[in-house]
């Protein structure tokens, strides 16, 4: 083996990879260009040789020049030790302060001294109780010339949610795609609770829908959910505007201009062939502007308040960019002057309001849906998905700029179905920065979205191990995967989501390291399988042999639904799109011939001799019932014979119409109302039952 550089070990150092196995298993290696970028957004030197070398040294020296670690995240009951390094001939005072607002006195332990520039410091070895409770602690540690603290995070071993679950299928849906004729052209809170309730009465478990996280707070805005300007807040496009409390006390006049916006989209409702959001928005928009003019009662009031007290600086500071990103043009330079900034938060006063209002609502009616669907009988009620990054000019990468990268972006390399590679165009957390903060904004992200959810879906939970850095300006496959810090950010979900009763499904889905399915599945998480994906060496996985810990599913959304798959529509739309990387008859033959591989075990488990489309997708659907899989996921496209895909990877809104295709059939656009007596949804759910 090749002796490494002084970049790459630099680069080992700081846990940006240096190698990496294509997705057809070909190592390759990160080229040094790549390198020093990544580095840079690091933040560390590394433009010359001389830069590189004293990294390198300032990298060895880096742990004794701190107090504590920057976080210290640890398993319940794990034997734990923490150093604890203060000038030479100090005996630090070692407190942890509890949750709780108690105290706990730790002994200092054995020490060993060293220089370090020149100053002498000695590090003390610290053992941290068995018997602290789940939590965010504080480990505080006093010596002669100061303090110093850092956030101590007791994690549960394992995440139990998912451990009494009985076996249960679920839809899933893209909610703007799923209208009923009330809606305003756009599907939205009332629309997932009929939904919820629908699916309950089928026998359904949960609902699992796309991301909600917050768009551009006026139109125009983005189409994608997996692109958001932050993933802590909630897209008040997905109101229902009717079900406003205060709409009731609106002026006749004010509540007949709602009236008549209402009655204008709901034509738009019929519109099999995409979905406008902008007007429905600026129409919602307009309607929320006359509503939140309405006094409120005191006890809204009091409620309304205590919301915005308990969601703290995180709510205020995006209510504020929102107010601000109304009028002020993305990229000025008001944007990093703190003395303009603080004064904004007076002069747009209502406008903050207004945004915090409608976070309120979003909340109200979250609440609501899941109250519905648990009434309902689900066991599950909605699951929530989150997505891996933001927008690069969103709230997030404004208000959290202090823990996320900057020149670069987030992304995956080359593979079997984007064989150019993606650019999620997304900045990444800072490994560093973010654990320096305590994973204050992560935790609070978990928490906001977690609120009222009986599960939730971690988009590439991969990331949370490693992430693909694409430096600006760079293609897709020019990056470097950098490590994260798992076992704190599993640990972290896990507790979130224990304190929330919650599920956790991570799609492990890609080229992973060995060993990371098997972590997840030890830490409560449960996995993703999807039946065209699965293979063991070279041969379709059989049913039997699937994870128990899992959601399986036949499709997903980053494939056309099943109907359109089995046409081959995603070969032909990618050869339309330049998407390929060999000649489009070798790709449909490829195509065809894993098809029938899948499909030869589908009909020999199953017993089946599918005639047409439907029955095929029915016997798919049999299949997956036949796994050990405690969760099963029917795609809402499959369940009303959709073909058009709702989003294909690596396109812009140009090239296709990604996250704007309306819930369709083949008798054209199917609504909610549609659904308790629709055969095909039945078929597919005697289906899963055979």
């Amino acid at each position: 083996m090749a002796q490494l550089t002084p970049l790459q070990q630099l680069a080992e150092q700081h846990r940006v990879g240096i190698t990496f196995k294509g997705w057809d298993g070909t190592p390759q290696t990160v080229s040094d260009e790549t390198l020093i970028a990544v580095l840079t957004a690091l933040g560390v030197p590394c433009a010359t040789n001389d830069d590189v070398a004293a990294s390198l040294r300032e990298a060895e020296r880096a742990p004794w020049l701190r107090t504590l670690p920057p976080a210290v995240v640890i398993r319940d009951g794990d034997a734990t030790t923490v150093p604890v390094t203060v000038p030479a001939g100090t005996t630090p005072s070692i407190r942890v302060l509890l949750e709780d607002g108690t105290e706990r006195t730790l002994p200092a332990g054995s020490a060993r001294t060293r220089e370090v520039n020149g100053t002498e410091v000695s590090r003390f070895t610290v053992e941290i109780p068995l018997d602290l409770p789940l939590g965010w602690h504080t480990l505080t540690v006093g010596f002669e010339s100061g303090t110093a603290d850092c956030s101590l995070v007791v994690t549960p071993r394992k995440l139990t949610t998912a451990d009494s679950l009985t076996r249960t299928w679920g839809l899933m849906a893209q909610l703007y795609s799923v209208r009923s004729r009330s809606s305003w052209g756009i599907g939205d809170l009332d629309d997932l609770a009929r939904l919820a309730e629908i699916s309950a009465d089928k026998g359904a478990g949960f609902v699992l829908i796309n991301p909600l996280h917050a768009a551009q707070p006026k139109p125009p805005v983005e189409a994608s959910p997996y692109l958001p300007t932050t993933r802590r807040f909630f897209n008040p496009i997905y109101l229902r505007v009717e079900n406003v409390v205060e709409l009731g006390d609106l002026p006749e006049a004010q509540a007949h201009t709602i009236h008549d916006l209402a009655a204008e989209f709901r034509a738009a409702n019929e519109n099999a062939d995409i979905i406008d959001r902008d007007p429905s928005y600026a129409a919602k928009l307009q309607a929320l502007e006359l509503v939140f003019a309405v006094p409120r009662q005191p006890q809204r009031e009091e409620a309304f308040q205590r919301f915005r007290s308990e969601a703290g600086p995180g709510l205020e500071n995006f209510a504020l960019w929102s107010a601000l990103a109304e009028t002020l043009a993305e990229g000025a330079a008001e944007w990093s002057d703190p003395e303009f900034l603080e004064a904004q938060r007076t002069v747009l006063e209502d406008r903050i309001e207004f945004h915090a209002w409608l976070q309120w609502l979003c909340d109200e009616q979250l609440e609501a849906v899941q109250q519905a669907a648990m009434e309902a009988g689900m066991n599950l009620g909605i699951m929530h998905d989150l997505a891996v990054g933001v927008h690069p000019a969103g709230a997030d990468a404004w208000s959290l700029r202090d823990v996320l990268a900057s020149g670069i972006s987030v992304g995956a390399p080359p593979d079997m179905f984007n064989q150019q590679g993606q650019d999620w165009a997304q900045p990444p957390w800072h490994p560093e920065r973010l654990a320096e903060s305590g994973y204050a904004a992560y935790r609070d992200m978990l928490r906001t979205i977690l609120r009222h959810a009986g599960g939730i879906r971690i988009d590439h939970i991969l990331g949370l191990f490693r992430l693909w850095w694409i430096p600006q300006g760079s293609m897709p496959g020019d990056g470097a995967y950098v490590y994260y810090d798992h076992e704190a950010l599993i640990g972290i979900l896990a507790l979130e989501a224990a304190r929330a009763g919650a599920v956790v499904v991570g799609e492990d889905l890609g080229v992973f390291e060995p060993g990371v399915q098997e972590y997840l599945a030890e830490r409560g998480v449960l996995g993703t399988s999807i039946l065209w994906f699965e293979y063991d060496d070279d041969e379709p996985r059989p049913a039997e042999q699937y994870r128990t810990a899992c959601l399986t599913t036949v499709t997903t959304h980053d494939l056309p639904p099943s109907a359109g798959y089995l046409a081959g529509r995603h070969v032909e739309l990618r050869e339309q799109l330049g998407l390929l990387g060999r000649p489009v008859e070798e790709e449909k033959s490829a195509d065809r011939q894993a098809q029938e591989r899948v499909l030869s075990l589908v009909r020999s488990t199953t017993g089946s001799v599918p005639a047409t489309v439907q029955e095929t997708v029915e016997a798919m659907h049999s299949f997956i019932a036949q796994t050990p899989s405690v969760l099963l996921g029917v795609a809402l496209t499959d369940a009303v014979g959709e073909e058009r895909t709702q989003n294909q990877p690596g396109t812009t809104a140009e090239q296709y119409p990604n996250w704007q295709v309306p819930l369709a059939g083949p008798a054209g656009v199917v609504l909610v109302e549609d659904l308790p007596d629709l055969e095909r949804f039945d078929d597919l759910v005697r289906a899963l039952q055979r």
